[in-house]
Protein backbone atom coordinates (compact mmCIF):
# COMPACT_ATOMS: atom_id res chain seq x y z
CA UNK A 1 0.00 0.00 0.00
CA UNK A 2 1.47 3.31 -1.08
CA UNK A 3 0.70 6.98 -0.55
CA UNK A 4 3.14 8.48 -3.03
CA UNK A 5 3.35 12.20 -3.72
CA UNK A 6 3.48 11.97 -7.52
CA UNK A 7 3.58 15.77 -7.72
CA UNK A 8 7.15 15.97 -6.42
CA UNK A 9 8.23 15.59 -10.05
CA UNK A 10 6.48 18.92 -10.65
CA UNK A 11 8.19 20.65 -7.74
CA UNK A 12 5.36 20.32 -5.22
CA UNK A 13 6.57 19.22 -1.79
CA UNK A 14 4.60 17.16 0.70
CA UNK A 15 4.03 20.29 2.77
CA UNK A 16 2.80 22.33 -0.19
CA UNK A 17 0.49 19.53 -1.32
CA UNK A 18 -1.14 19.34 2.13
CA UNK A 19 -1.55 23.12 2.09
CA UNK A 20 -3.26 22.95 -1.29
CA UNK A 21 -5.58 20.17 -0.09
CA UNK A 22 -6.63 22.36 2.82
CA UNK A 23 -7.26 25.26 0.44
CA UNK A 24 -9.48 23.10 -1.77
CA UNK A 25 -11.39 21.75 1.23
CA UNK A 26 -11.94 25.21 2.66
CA UNK A 27 -13.18 26.51 -0.68
CA UNK A 28 -15.69 23.66 -1.03
CA UNK A 29 -16.88 23.86 2.57
CA UNK A 30 -16.37 27.49 3.61
CA UNK A 31 -15.73 29.56 0.48
CA UNK A 32 -17.95 32.33 -0.79
CA UNK A 33 -21.54 31.63 -1.83
CA UNK A 34 -20.29 31.33 -5.41
CA UNK A 35 -17.60 28.82 -4.41
CA UNK A 36 -18.82 26.52 -1.64
CA UNK A 37 -21.43 23.78 -1.84
CA UNK A 38 -21.40 22.59 1.77
CA UNK A 39 -24.08 24.12 3.99
CA UNK A 40 -24.26 23.74 7.77
CA UNK A 41 -27.74 23.15 9.18
CA UNK A 42 -28.44 23.99 12.82
CA UNK A 43 -26.04 22.82 15.49
CA UNK A 44 -25.24 19.34 14.25
CA UNK A 45 -26.12 18.74 10.59
CA UNK A 46 -25.03 19.81 7.12
CA UNK A 47 -25.37 18.87 3.48
CA UNK A 48 -23.52 18.97 0.19
CA UNK A 49 -25.56 20.55 -2.62
CA UNK A 50 -25.40 19.41 -6.22
CA UNK A 51 -25.29 22.98 -7.54
CA UNK A 52 -26.13 21.90 -11.07
CA UNK A 53 -29.38 20.22 -10.05
CA UNK A 54 -30.03 22.11 -6.80
CA UNK A 55 -30.62 19.00 -4.75
CA UNK A 56 -28.78 16.83 -2.24
CA UNK A 57 -27.54 13.47 -3.48
CA UNK A 58 -26.04 10.47 -1.74
CA UNK A 59 -23.15 10.83 -4.20
CA UNK A 60 -22.31 14.29 -2.86
CA UNK A 61 -23.00 13.48 0.79
CA UNK A 62 -20.74 10.45 0.73
CA UNK A 63 -18.10 12.31 -1.26
CA UNK A 64 -18.18 15.05 1.37
CA UNK A 65 -17.74 12.50 4.14
CA UNK A 66 -14.72 11.03 2.36
CA UNK A 67 -13.22 14.51 2.01
CA UNK A 68 -13.77 15.11 5.73
CA UNK A 69 -12.17 11.89 6.94
CA UNK A 70 -9.20 12.43 4.63
CA UNK A 71 -8.76 15.99 5.98
CA UNK A 72 -9.40 15.06 9.65
CA UNK A 73 -12.61 17.08 9.94
CA UNK A 74 -14.79 15.00 12.24
CA UNK A 75 -17.31 17.73 13.05
CA UNK A 76 -18.27 18.22 9.41
CA UNK A 77 -18.22 14.45 8.84
CA UNK A 78 -20.69 13.87 11.67
CA UNK A 79 -22.93 16.68 10.44
CA UNK A 80 -23.14 15.16 6.97
CA UNK A 81 -23.74 11.66 8.28
CA UNK A 82 -26.52 12.82 10.63
CA UNK A 83 -28.24 14.73 7.80
CA UNK A 84 -28.06 11.63 5.59
CA UNK A 85 -29.43 9.35 8.31
CA UNK A 86 -32.14 11.85 9.24
CA UNK A 87 -33.47 12.70 5.80
CA UNK A 88 -32.14 10.20 3.24
CA UNK A 89 -32.32 6.84 5.06
CA UNK A 90 -35.22 4.66 3.90
CA UNK A 91 -37.10 2.81 6.64
CA UNK A 92 -39.89 1.20 4.61
CA UNK A 93 -40.60 -0.24 1.19
CA UNK A 94 -38.42 -2.50 -0.97
CA UNK A 95 -35.40 -0.20 -0.58
CA UNK A 96 -35.53 -0.05 3.22
CA UNK A 97 -32.03 0.07 4.64
CA UNK A 98 -30.66 2.08 1.71
CA UNK A 99 -30.62 5.86 1.21
CA UNK A 100 -32.81 7.94 -1.10
CA UNK A 101 -30.46 9.08 -3.82
CA UNK A 102 -31.94 12.60 -4.07
CA UNK A 103 -33.55 14.98 -1.59
CA UNK A 104 -34.46 18.62 -1.60
CA UNK A 105 -32.22 20.88 0.43
CA UNK A 106 -34.93 21.00 3.11
CA UNK A 107 -34.69 17.22 3.49
CA UNK A 108 -37.82 16.21 1.57
CA UNK A 109 -37.21 13.13 -0.57
CA UNK A 110 -37.21 13.49 -4.35
CA UNK A 111 -36.89 9.74 -4.84
CA UNK A 112 -37.43 6.47 -2.99
CA UNK A 113 -34.71 4.54 -4.75
CA UNK A 114 -30.98 4.34 -4.12
CA UNK A 115 -27.88 4.98 -6.23
CA UNK A 116 -25.23 2.45 -5.15
CA UNK A 117 -22.23 4.73 -5.61
CA UNK A 118 -23.49 6.72 -2.62
CA UNK A 119 -23.69 3.63 -0.43
CA UNK A 120 -20.23 2.55 -1.57
CA UNK A 121 -18.67 5.82 -0.42
CA UNK A 122 -20.73 5.86 2.79
CA UNK A 123 -19.32 2.45 3.75
CA UNK A 124 -15.71 3.34 2.92
CA UNK A 125 -15.79 6.72 4.66
CA UNK A 126 -17.39 5.18 7.77
CA UNK A 127 -14.71 2.49 7.94
CA UNK A 128 -11.98 5.12 7.65
CA UNK A 129 -13.73 7.26 10.28
CA UNK A 130 -13.77 4.41 12.77
CA UNK A 131 -10.12 3.67 12.10
CA UNK A 132 -9.03 7.30 12.34
CA UNK A 133 -11.21 8.65 15.14
CA UNK A 134 -12.53 5.58 16.95
CA UNK A 135 -16.14 4.46 17.15
CA UNK A 136 -18.74 6.38 19.12
CA UNK A 137 -22.31 5.54 20.03
CA UNK A 138 -25.51 5.24 18.01
CA UNK A 139 -25.09 6.37 14.42
CA UNK A 140 -21.53 7.41 15.25
CA UNK A 141 -20.49 3.84 15.88
CA UNK A 142 -18.95 4.11 12.44
CA UNK A 143 -17.89 0.51 11.97
CA UNK A 144 -21.24 -0.87 13.11
CA UNK A 145 -23.02 1.42 10.65
CA UNK A 146 -20.68 0.43 7.82
CA UNK A 147 -21.02 -3.28 8.60
CA UNK A 148 -24.84 -3.11 8.71
CA UNK A 149 -25.13 -1.17 5.45
CA UNK A 150 -22.65 -3.43 3.71
CA UNK A 151 -24.58 -6.53 4.78
CA UNK A 152 -27.77 -5.17 3.23
CA UNK A 153 -25.95 -4.13 0.04
CA UNK A 154 -24.85 -7.73 -0.51
CA UNK A 155 -27.70 -9.76 0.95
CA UNK A 156 -31.01 -7.94 0.49
CA UNK A 157 -33.39 -10.23 -1.39
CA UNK A 158 -30.95 -13.14 -1.38
CA UNK A 159 -31.67 -13.75 2.30
CA UNK A 160 -35.45 -13.70 1.89
CA UNK A 161 -35.95 -10.05 2.78
CA UNK A 162 -37.93 -7.75 0.49
CA UNK A 163 -36.16 -5.92 -2.30
CA UNK A 164 -32.90 -6.56 -4.16
CA UNK A 165 -29.23 -6.33 -3.29
CA UNK A 166 -26.91 -3.73 -4.80
CA UNK A 167 -24.39 -6.42 -5.72
CA UNK A 168 -25.32 -9.09 -8.22
CA UNK A 169 -24.52 -12.42 -6.58
CA UNK A 170 -23.83 -14.23 -9.87
CA UNK A 171 -21.19 -11.81 -11.19
CA UNK A 172 -20.09 -10.03 -8.01
CA UNK A 173 -20.71 -6.71 -9.80
CA UNK A 174 -22.33 -3.60 -8.37
CA UNK A 175 -25.62 -2.83 -10.14
CA UNK A 176 -26.43 0.58 -11.59
CA UNK A 177 -29.54 0.55 -9.42
CA UNK A 178 -31.11 -2.41 -7.65
CA UNK A 179 -33.96 -2.71 -10.15
CA UNK A 180 -31.75 -3.50 -13.16
CA UNK A 181 -29.19 -6.03 -14.29
CA UNK A 182 -26.55 -3.78 -15.81
CA UNK A 183 -23.83 -1.71 -14.23
CA UNK A 184 -21.92 1.56 -14.29
CA UNK A 185 -18.15 1.07 -14.78
CA UNK A 186 -17.40 4.08 -12.58
CA UNK A 187 -19.22 2.39 -9.68
CA UNK A 188 -16.58 -0.36 -9.62
CA UNK A 189 -14.20 0.40 -6.74
CA UNK A 190 -12.21 -2.78 -5.99
CA UNK A 191 -9.81 -0.80 -3.79
CA UNK A 192 -12.78 -0.09 -1.51
CA UNK A 193 -14.03 -3.67 -1.58
CA UNK A 194 -10.62 -4.94 -0.41
CA UNK A 195 -10.92 -2.70 2.64
CA UNK A 196 -14.60 -3.49 3.25
CA UNK A 197 -13.49 -7.02 4.02
CA UNK A 198 -11.54 -5.81 7.06
CA UNK A 199 -14.75 -4.75 8.84
CA UNK A 200 -17.47 -6.87 7.21
CA UNK A 201 -19.16 -9.86 8.78
CA UNK A 202 -17.18 -13.01 7.98
CA UNK A 203 -19.59 -14.27 5.32
CA UNK A 204 -19.73 -10.83 3.69
CA UNK A 205 -15.95 -10.41 3.71
CA UNK A 206 -15.60 -13.23 1.17
CA UNK A 207 -18.16 -11.54 -1.07
CA UNK A 208 -16.20 -8.28 -0.82
CA UNK A 209 -12.97 -9.98 -1.83
CA UNK A 210 -14.70 -11.63 -4.77
CA UNK A 211 -16.13 -8.28 -5.92
CA UNK A 212 -12.66 -6.75 -5.79
CA UNK A 213 -11.23 -9.43 -8.06
CA UNK A 214 -14.22 -9.43 -10.42
CA UNK A 215 -14.28 -5.63 -10.74
CA UNK A 216 -10.63 -5.49 -11.73
CA UNK A 217 -11.42 -8.02 -14.45
CA UNK A 218 -14.54 -6.10 -15.44
CA UNK A 219 -12.52 -2.95 -16.13
CA UNK A 220 -10.68 -4.93 -18.81
CA UNK A 221 -14.02 -5.61 -20.52
CA UNK A 222 -15.47 -2.11 -20.10
CA UNK A 223 -12.47 -0.05 -21.28
CA UNK A 224 -12.17 0.04 -25.07
CA UNK A 225 -9.07 -1.86 -26.26
CA UNK A 226 -7.98 0.99 -28.57
CA UNK A 227 -9.20 4.25 -27.00
CA UNK A 228 -9.29 3.21 -23.33
CA UNK A 229 -12.66 4.96 -23.00
CA UNK A 230 -15.66 3.42 -21.24
CA UNK A 231 -19.38 4.09 -21.35
CA UNK A 232 -21.39 5.53 -18.49
CA UNK A 233 -23.57 2.43 -18.20
CA UNK A 234 -22.63 -1.01 -19.45
CA UNK A 235 -23.80 -4.58 -19.69
CA UNK A 236 -22.10 -7.16 -17.53
CA UNK A 237 -19.99 -8.15 -20.53
CA UNK A 238 -18.57 -4.61 -20.60
CA UNK A 239 -20.36 -3.47 -23.75
CA UNK A 240 -22.13 -0.08 -23.62
CA UNK A 241 -25.69 -0.24 -22.32
CA UNK A 242 -28.03 1.54 -24.72
CA UNK A 243 -31.22 2.79 -23.09
CA UNK A 244 -34.27 4.50 -24.47
CA UNK A 245 -33.58 8.22 -24.79
CA UNK A 246 -36.36 8.96 -22.29
CA UNK A 247 -34.92 6.64 -19.64
CA UNK A 248 -32.42 7.83 -17.01
CA UNK A 249 -32.16 11.26 -18.63
CA UNK A 250 -31.06 10.15 -22.10
CA UNK A 251 -28.05 8.37 -23.56
CA UNK A 252 -25.45 6.77 -21.33
CA UNK A 253 -23.63 4.51 -23.80
CA UNK A 254 -20.89 7.09 -24.46
CA UNK A 255 -17.92 8.64 -22.71
CA UNK A 256 -19.61 11.34 -20.64
CA UNK A 257 -19.85 12.57 -17.06
CA UNK A 258 -20.13 9.38 -14.97
CA UNK A 259 -17.46 7.71 -17.09
CA UNK A 260 -14.73 10.18 -16.09
CA UNK A 261 -14.52 8.51 -12.68
CA UNK A 262 -13.34 5.17 -14.03
CA UNK A 263 -9.76 6.23 -14.80
CA UNK A 264 -9.69 7.99 -11.41
CA UNK A 265 -10.70 4.72 -9.74
CA UNK A 266 -8.06 2.78 -11.65
CA UNK A 267 -5.49 5.34 -10.51
CA UNK A 268 -6.54 5.10 -6.86
CA UNK A 269 -6.52 1.31 -6.99
CA UNK A 270 -3.02 1.44 -8.47
CA UNK A 271 -1.87 3.95 -5.85
CA UNK A 272 -3.20 1.93 -2.93
CA UNK A 273 -2.61 -1.65 -4.06
CA UNK A 274 -0.02 -1.43 -6.81
CA UNK A 275 -0.55 -1.00 -10.51
CA UNK A 276 -0.95 -3.98 -12.79
CA UNK A 277 0.47 -4.32 -16.28
CA UNK A 278 -3.05 -3.93 -17.62
CA UNK A 279 -3.61 -0.69 -15.65
CA UNK A 280 -0.43 0.81 -17.08
CA UNK A 281 -1.43 -0.22 -20.58
CA UNK A 282 -4.93 1.19 -20.04
CA UNK A 283 -3.56 4.51 -18.78
CA UNK A 284 -1.28 4.78 -21.81
CA UNK A 285 -4.13 3.95 -24.22
CA UNK A 286 -6.47 6.35 -22.49
CA UNK A 287 -4.22 9.39 -22.29
CA UNK A 288 -2.81 8.59 -25.72
CA UNK A 289 -6.31 8.94 -27.13
CA UNK A 290 -6.59 12.47 -25.76
CA UNK A 291 -3.20 13.30 -27.24
CA UNK A 292 -4.11 12.27 -30.76
CA UNK A 293 -3.64 15.28 -33.11
CA UNK A 294 -7.38 15.66 -33.59
CA UNK A 295 -8.02 15.70 -29.82
CA UNK A 296 -5.01 17.28 -28.11
CA UNK A 297 -6.34 20.86 -28.46
CA UNK A 298 -9.99 19.98 -29.06
CA UNK A 299 -10.87 17.55 -26.30
CA UNK A 300 -13.87 19.24 -24.66
CA UNK A 301 -16.47 17.01 -26.30
CA UNK A 302 -18.65 14.00 -25.76
CA UNK A 303 -17.05 10.91 -27.32
CA UNK A 304 -18.37 7.59 -28.43
CA UNK A 305 -16.47 4.80 -26.71
CA UNK A 306 -14.72 3.96 -29.98
CA UNK A 307 -13.35 7.51 -30.10
CA UNK A 308 -15.73 9.22 -32.49
CA UNK A 309 -15.98 12.88 -31.48
CA UNK A 310 -19.44 14.38 -31.21
CA UNK A 311 -20.28 18.05 -31.63
CA UNK A 312 -21.76 18.39 -28.15
CA UNK A 313 -19.37 19.87 -25.59
CA UNK A 314 -18.72 18.03 -22.35
CA UNK A 315 -20.71 19.22 -19.36
CA UNK A 316 -17.76 18.99 -16.95
CA UNK A 317 -14.49 20.02 -18.65
CA UNK A 318 -12.63 20.60 -15.38
CA UNK A 319 -13.47 17.03 -14.35
CA UNK A 320 -11.93 15.79 -17.61
CA UNK A 321 -8.71 17.68 -16.94
CA UNK A 322 -8.52 16.44 -13.34
CA UNK A 323 -9.24 12.78 -14.05
CA UNK A 324 -6.99 12.67 -17.12
CA UNK A 325 -4.18 13.95 -14.92
CA UNK A 326 -4.67 10.91 -12.67
CA UNK A 327 -3.03 8.74 -15.31
CA UNK A 328 0.29 10.07 -13.97
CA UNK A 329 -0.24 7.92 -10.87
CA UNK A 330 -0.32 4.84 -13.13
CA UNK A 331 1.99 5.51 -16.06
CA UNK A 332 4.36 8.46 -16.11
CA UNK A 333 4.80 9.46 -19.74
CA UNK A 334 4.95 12.65 -21.79
CA UNK A 335 1.24 12.70 -22.55
CA UNK A 336 0.27 12.22 -18.92
CA UNK A 337 2.75 14.89 -17.83
CA UNK A 338 1.06 17.39 -20.14
CA UNK A 339 -2.30 16.77 -18.46
CA UNK A 340 -0.86 17.10 -14.96
CA UNK A 341 0.61 20.47 -15.88
CA UNK A 342 -2.73 21.51 -17.35
CA UNK A 343 -4.46 20.36 -14.16
CA UNK A 344 -2.09 22.29 -11.91
CA UNK A 345 -2.80 25.43 -13.92
CA UNK A 346 -6.58 24.94 -13.74
CA UNK A 347 -8.49 26.61 -10.89
CA UNK A 348 -11.52 25.13 -9.20
CA UNK A 349 -14.65 25.62 -11.27
CA UNK A 350 -17.12 28.36 -10.46
CA UNK A 351 -20.79 28.64 -11.37
CA UNK A 352 -23.73 26.27 -11.15
CA UNK A 353 -21.87 23.22 -12.44
CA UNK A 354 -18.99 23.49 -9.95
CA UNK A 355 -20.14 20.66 -7.65
CA UNK A 356 -19.22 17.61 -9.75
CA UNK A 357 -16.11 19.11 -11.32
CA UNK A 358 -14.70 20.24 -8.00
CA UNK A 359 -15.40 16.94 -6.25
CA UNK A 360 -13.39 15.09 -8.91
CA UNK A 361 -10.79 17.88 -8.83
CA UNK A 362 -10.26 17.34 -5.10
CA UNK A 363 -10.11 13.55 -5.34
CA UNK A 364 -7.67 13.78 -8.24
CA UNK A 365 -5.42 16.20 -6.38
CA UNK A 366 -5.45 13.96 -3.31
CA UNK A 367 -4.46 10.95 -5.41
CA UNK A 368 -1.64 12.76 -7.21
CA UNK A 369 -0.29 14.32 -4.03
CA UNK A 370 -0.45 11.14 -1.94
CA UNK A 371 -3.07 12.60 0.40
CA UNK A 372 -5.88 10.18 -0.46
CA UNK A 373 -4.97 7.68 2.22
CA UNK A 374 -6.01 4.36 3.66
CA UNK A 375 -7.00 4.98 7.26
Amino acid sequence: MSHTNYLKYFGISDEDSVKRCKEIFNTIFYGSEEEKFYHAVGDDMGYIEDTGNHDVRTEGMSYGMMMCVQMDRQNEFNRLWKWAKTYMFLTEGPNAGFFAWSCRTNGEKNAWGAAPDGEEFFVMSLIFAGNRWGNGEGIFNYHAEARSLLHIMYNKGYDGTAGRAMFDRETGYIRFIVDVDFTDPSYHVPHFYELYATVADKEDAELCKRSAAESREFWKKACHPVTGLNSEYSEYDGSPHAVDSKTYGGRHDWYFSDAYRTILNIALDSSWFGGSDWAREEAERFIGFFERPENSDDWNHIFEVDGRKLEQPALHPVAIIATNACTWAIAQNESSEKWVRRFLETPLRSGDRRYYDNCLYFFSYMILSGNYKIW
